[in-house]
């Protein structure tokens, strides 16, 4: 017999399922990447500006601020700015600062 082989009763136990409780819910997640301007504009929405502001601060239209947060939100699997800068903080896209204001 082979040395390399295995046996049924193995191979039976290597295919069973791992109850949840110990399962990991992520095993890795892929790497994400968000353009310079997705982060440029990610930055400015969480200081809490608006898409109007961030497009004249990066002079370009409302619409595009809202088309790269679209896209923001698709790669970071959010639906809204509040889960944006979360995600984003956990995944060490933008660094996270805490403002006390005075």
């Amino acid at each position: 017999m082979n040395s390399l082989s295995v046996t049924p009763a193995l191979s039976t136990v290597a295919n069973r399922t791992v109850p949840s409780a110990i399962r990991p819910t992520r095993a890795r997640e892929p790497a994400l990447k968000l353009t310079r301007r997705e982060i440029e504009v990610l930055k400015l929405v969480v200081q809490g500006m608006s898409s109007k502001k961030v497009a004249d601060m990066l002079f370009v239209s409302k619409r595009t601020v809202d088309f790269h947060l679209a896209n923001i939100y698709d790669k970071l699997h959010v639906s809204n700015r509040v889960q944006a800068l979360n995600r984003a903080t956990r995944l060490g896209l933008i660094p996270y600062e805490v403002q006390i204001s005075e």
